[in-house]
């Protein structure tokens, strides 16, 4: 089924895009979870590792985009995952927290990751692993997720 958009004052006729997997969103706190660092890039996703999928937008009307993710933990066979951002404005932002530079960025950008808002990603979602985050940048996020959001 094709769909119109419309763009800067155009109508496109467009294919939806399928993600690859159904990603949920939640309040940190609503889906607090079990945090882990186990970090191996083995094709895997794990906890501590940057990976991409794709993200719906906050909207809940069926666009998003591909995006990079920090996996915090695991439920079953979902990841639990924070989405980053290379938006500068983000410093200084309640629920944002600078993770750094690193090489799942291309362009070398600071990255900040979202606090507020957990990301329950299925395995199969995952497009690709991205980087490993170092343990004591990881290990800030976890202290706010405790902290801030009751994790354990």
């Amino acid at each position: 089924m094709l769909r119109r958009a419309a763009t800067r004052g155009m109508t496109l006729l467009q294919k939806p895009r399928t993600p690859a997997g159904t990603v949920h969103t939640a309040p940190t706190r609503e889906r607090a979870g079990r945090i882990a660092y186990a970090p191996r890039l083995d094709g895997a996703a794990d906890p501590g590792e940057i990976v991409w999928a794709w993200v719906p937008y906050e909207e809940n009307d069926g666009r998003g985009k591909d995006r990079p993710l920090l996996v915090v933990g695991r439920s079953k066979t979902h990841l639990l995952a924070l989405m980053l951002s290379s938006q500068h404005d983000r410093d200084g932002e309640r629920n944002w927290l600078s993770v750094g530079t690193g090489g799942w960025d291309q362009q070398h950008r600071e990255s900040f990751v979202r606090l507020d808002r957990v990301l329950d990603v299925p395995e199969h979602g995952i497009r690709r692993e991205g980087a490993v985050l170092a343990r004591d940048r990881f290990d800030r996020v976890a202290t706010e997720l405790r902290t801030r959001y009751g994790w354990s």
